[in-house]
Order: C-alpha cells, then sequence, then structure tokens
C-alpha cells in the first residue's frame, strides 16, 4: 500500500522543483529574431521569465561564457558559425560540456538529428515547434538538470554548494569584480576541535550538528543586523561547504575589508550558541580566516587557500577569533607545509636524536636522574627547536609514533649507561595527551622495557593540564601503567588542577612545578607563595617534587630555604647529547 502522507509530501517537492525551474536562465541562440519572439511568448505563458536572446551566431559562445545559461535553445541552420560548430565548441568547453542544450531546426531528417545527438546534443525538435511539447521537453530536461546538479555540486549532508560549485561561483565573480574593479572577500569558517566532537558524540550527532551550523550561518549572514551595518542587502553571495568541517563564505563589492570583519565577528558570535541536539546542549567555537582580492590572491583557488591558510593561523592564536591573511602568513604556510612533510620522514631516516637534562640533588651535589627531550636534526635545516615541530607533530597526528621512539631510545640508552657503572640515573619522558589516550602506549612501554631497564628506573612524565575532560579515562591508564612498574609524574604542575583532593585520586609519584612560577621568584611574592603551597600539597602526599626553569642563584637558595632539593635547569646545565650528559653524569658531584 502506498504511503498517502509520503506521496503528497513527493508531490509537493516535485511542484515546488517545478515552481523553481521557472526561474531558470534560457538563452536562445537563432538568426530569426521573431522566432526567438515567438517562442519566448510561448515559454511565458508557462511561467518561465528569465531569457537570453542571441541572434549573432559569432558571439553564441561568448555569451555562454559571460551569462551562464541554465539551458540552451540552438537553431542550426545559421550564417557564418551554423549551431554544429556552436555545439562542437561548447562540448569541448570544460565549464559547459554538460550544459542542456535543446536543437530547433527546421532540418528534421534523420541524418541531422542523430548527428546532433551524437555531438552531445540534449534533445531535438523540428520548426515548427508545437508550444506544449516545447515547454514538456523544456521542464523535463531542466529537472534531470536541477538533479544532476544538485549529485554533482551540493554537499548531500546541508545542501550547501560543494568545493567544485563554490569554486566556479567564485570565479565568475572574481571576473566581474575585476571588470568593477570591486574587492572579493572569501571568508573561511573551521569548526574547532570538530573530530573530537565526532570521536565524542558520534558521526550521527556530527552530521546533525553540521546541518545546524549550515543553518545557522546562511541565516546569520543574511540577517538584518548585517545589512543594517553595511548598508548593502546584496553582501551576501554563496556559501559553501568546502570540506567535513570547513565553510567559506564569499561577500563582494563595497569596502570588503571592513563588511568582512563584522561578518567574521557576527559569524563567531552565532556559532558559540548552543545546539539543541537530541534534547542536549552542544557547545562549540570556529576560526575564520580572510583573504580579500585582489590584494591577496588574483584566482578562486588561491583566494579560497588563503582563507584557510589564515583560518589555521586563527586556530593557533586560540581559536574563536578571526584573521587577515598576509603575504608573510602565506610564506609561514608553506615552510609549515615543508616542515610537516619532513617530519613525517623523519623517523624512517633516524633524524631524531635525544638530549638529556640534568636534575641535581641539592641536598648531595649528586646526579638524581635526567629527562630526555627529543631534538630533529634536520638534514637541511639542522637542529630543529622542539618548538617548531612538536606543536605541529600534535597537530598532524604524529607525536605518538615520535612518542614511541623516545620511549625506545631513552630505554636503551639508560640501560647503556647502567651498565656502564652509572645504575643510580632515572630517566623522565614526556608522554603527550595524544599518545597517553593511544590504545597502543602500553605496548610501547611494554616493549621499551624488554630493553632490560629497571620499569622503576623510568619516570612517564604527563601535563596537567591534558587531563583536563578525560580525568576518569586518564586515571585508568596511570593505574594501568603503574601496575607494569614505571614512576608516574606531572609535569608543568600549578598550570590546571592543583587540587588536593584531585591528586589522591592519582597514582603519581612525582609533581614537577611548572617553570612560569620560578622565573619571577623569590621577587614575586604571589609565585612564593604558589610554590609554597605545592610543596606543603607535595609533602602532604609524601610525593617527589621537582622544580624545573632555575637559571639564577636567587632562585636556587629560596628553593633550597623552602624544602625543594631537586633541581632541573639552565643554572647546572642545558640539556645535552648523550656523549655530553655522561662526561656530565661521571662527575662525583657538582658544585651547589
Amino acid at each position: 500500500m502506498i504511503n498517502t502522507a509520503s506521496a503528497e509530501q513527493l508531490a509537493e517537492e516535485v511542484e515546488a522543483l517545478h515552481e523553481q525551474l521557472k526561474n531558470a536562465v534560457i538563452m536562445m541562440v537563432d538568426d530569426e529574431p521573431i522566432m526567438m519572439e515567438v517562442l519566448q511568448t510561448f515559454l511565458e505563458y508557462e511561467g518561465y521569465n528569465n531569457f537570453l536572446m542571441v541572434s549573432d551566431s559569432t558571439k553564441a559562445v561568448a555569451e555562454v561564457e559571460s551569462q551562464w545559461p541554465d539551458i540552451l535553445l540552438l537553431d542550426l541552420k545559421m550564417p557564418e558559425v551554423d549551431g554544429f560548430q556552436i555545439l562542437e565548441m561548447l562540448r569541448g568547453h570544460p565549464d559547459f560540456y554538460q550544459l542542456p542544450i535543446i536543437i530547433l531546426t527546421s532540418s528534421s531528417d534523420a541524418e541531422t538529428k542523430l548527428k546532433a545527438l551524437e555531438m552531445g546534443a540534449t534533445d531535438f525538435l523540428a520548426k515548427p515547434v508545437d508550444a506544449s511539447e516545447l515547454a514538456l521537453r523544456l521542464r523535463n530536461t531542466l529537472t534531470v538538470k536541477a538533479y544532476q546538479d544538485q549529485l554533482t555540486y551540493y554537499d548531500g549532508l546541508t545542501g550547501l554548494p560543494n568545493r567544485s560549485r563554490f569554486t566556479d561561483l567564485l570565479s565568475w565573480t572574481l571576473q566581474t569584480a575585476e571588470r568593477d574593479q570591486e574587492p572579493v572577500a572569501a571568508v573561511n569558517l573551521t569548526v574547532d576541535r570538530f573530530k573530537q566532537i565526532n570521536d565524542t558524540l558520534g558521526p550521527r550527532v556530527g552530521d546533525l550538528l553540521l546541518k545546524l551550523i549550515a543553518d545557522r550561518l546562511s541565516d546569520s549572514v543574511r540577517s538584518s543586523d548585517v545589512v543594517s551595518f553595511t548598508g548593502r542587502n546584496n553582501l551576501w553571495q554563496h556559501i559553501g561547504r568546502l570540506g567535513d568541517d570547513e565553510f567559506c563564505i564569499m561577500l563582494s563589492g563595497g569596502p570588503a575589508t571592513n563588511d568582512a570583519a563584522f561578518v567574521a565577528q557576527r559569524l563567531l558570535e552565532v556559532v558559540k550558541q548552543a545546539f539543541i541536539i537530541e534534547d542536549e546542549e552542544v557547545f562549540i567555537t570556529a576560526s575564520v580566516g580572510i583573504a580579500v582580492f585582489p590584494e591577496d590572491a588574483q584566482d578562486a583557488d588561491s583566494l579560497i587557500k588563503h582563507s584557510r591558510t589564515a583560518a589555521k593561523v586563527a586556530q593557533q592564536r586560540g581559536r574563536d577569533v578571526y584573521q587577515f591573511f598576509s603575504s608573510e602568513m602565506n610564506r609561514k604556510a608553506l615552510e609549515r607545509l615543508q616542515i610537516e612533510s619532513d617530519l613525517r620522514r623523519a623517523i624512517e631516516r633516524n633524524e631524531f636524536l635525544l638530549h638529556y637534562q640534568p636534575k641535581i640533588n641539592t641536598n648531595t651535589g649528586q646526579l638524581a636522574g635526567m629527562e630526555a627531550l627529543v631534538r630533529w636534526m634536520h638534514p637541511e635545516r639542522g637542529l630543529v627547536p622542539p618548538g617548531m615541530f612538536i606543536e605541529l607533530a600534535e597537530q598532524a597526528g604524529m607525536v605518538s609514533a615520535i612518542g614511541e621512539w623516545v620511549i625506545h631510545e631513552a630505554c636503551r640508552q639508560t640501560k647503556i649507561w647502567h651498565e656502564s657503572g652509572l645504575e643510580h640515573l632515572n630517566v623522565s619522558v614526556n608522554v603527550s595527551p595524544q599518545q597517553l589516550l593511544d590504545k597502543n602506549l602500553m605496548k610501547t612501554i611494554d616493549a621499551a622495557l624488554s630493553s632490560g631497564l629497571d620499569p622503576q628506573h623510568l619516570v612517564v612524565e604527563i601535563t596537567e593540564s591534558g587531563m583536563v575532560g578525560k580525568e576518569e579515562r586518564v586515571i585508568k591508564i596511570l593505574n594501568e601503567i603503574k601496575e607494569h612498574g614505571p614512576l608516574l609524574s606531572i609535569d608543568d604542575f600549578g598550570t590546571g588542577y592543583s587540587s588536593l583532593s584531585y591528586l589522591k585520586r592519582l597514582p603519581v609519584d612525582e609533581l614537577k612545578i611548572d617553570r612560569s612560577f620560578i622565573i619571577d621568584v623569590p621577587e614575586n611574592e604571589q609565585d612564593c607563595a604558589i610554590v609554597k603551597a605545592i610543596v606543603g600539597m607535595a609533602d602532604s602526599l609524601k610525593l617527589n617534587l621537582v622544580v624545573e626553569g632555575v637559571e639564577e642563584r636567587s632562585q636556587l637558595d629560596y628553593l633550597a630555604s623552602i624544602g625543594c632539593h631537586i633541581i632541573q635547569g639552565f643554572y647546572f646545565s642545558r640539556p645535552l647529547p648523550a656523549e655530553e650528559f655522561e662526561a656530565f653524569a661521571r662527575q662525583t658531584e657538582v658544585k651547589v
């Protein structure tokens, strides 16, 4: 049995589509203007109202390129350039090889019809044309085109133009803007941490969220406050979905820079408002990048690329902000892209190495251990600072692979030192939040310890801020690591929770006070108070305490006076290559 409601709904949708089709731009190419006027009268009676007439066949292809019609009604017999030649040129054109073309000609013989269809004509009608048949053929052709366009040029999830369609629309707009000497802005909006949202809530909720975002973006750019601010109701041209979490808005004409900045701020504000999905509130932020034609780019692809580059910079600035593109930004983006490409091959090329920074016990002047810090010896750039590749590795999903190498190498080298008489050394390795949540972490640790290193000589350091929002899962992982033997340390302590009740639940052995609290010690009373509080917390929980970032004698003296005796910092030593560290470690004592 047919579902009546569904059948009625389908009929309404088909009728709505047919009404939309009547807005199609119909171009007629015929050397007889009277014939075109007759056809226009027929079609106007059927509700069509957008017509372009071309009586000079030599200008037909140029007019198609300029006007981008939805359908072409083409005569075959015309002087100078006939319909076959026009058909051949359009079918060889990269933008119009799929343009629907209905042949209207007095030559109705089978040979002519077959030739036109073989050359790519969509349909064929003989003159004199029956008005009802023409209207039916036109509607059917436009209906097929509408469905093909929807599949080819529009995003199936949001209904917005896809990357291909948006780029075409932008290209067309730039041609007009160049002629009129007006700016055009591409505003890229990228949803922050969408992958995390998708992984946490599931792809179905992620899809629903993207549909709501698309609706909200479209409504906000068209909203009255935007029109009121810019004084123009034609500011908004098109919005497209370029990728999973990436949208782009085209703004044309007028003072595009000022308009784009206002629109970008408006978009950031509306995206931050709660989305209701299945009775649950979902909160997100976005980052917006802006590139302006002609200053930033001369073509559509470059303008889109540069707006995306600016959006990435906005994310690096902390998200929930907008950023304009600049040539310097592009240079940095290209450099970053090259570094990322090189970074992906660095492990297999054995380009990483470890430097070791000593930890000194100021009570004894003896070496208490060391922290293993990864370095990258680039074959052309030389030693690349961690600040240039660690964050990039995290964003590119490579940090776990690098971290795995670090754990293996640190355990291997420490075991060698133990066998050579430095058996008291503990080695600390940093585990990033990504690697901590990696399901293969325990396999990595166990494999690294297969070198024979006693697990008690391996200290796994995690950052306090990396636990935010994942507390229960992190506690479970830390307990598992603890069961396998390594010691646990919280790095950068004081920048996250710093809560006694929370720390009681963590199976940690050590706290490392973040260097940001040490820089102004002992002059800054607030920093001194924080450090004292952390010392008291560590004492109450019977945890080891390490202070990093110590560079001045005054800092060292103050820290010793309040009970901090394990010190790491440039005051004693910078991070050292393995050979230099071994020489340092074999000193019997350090002058404190």
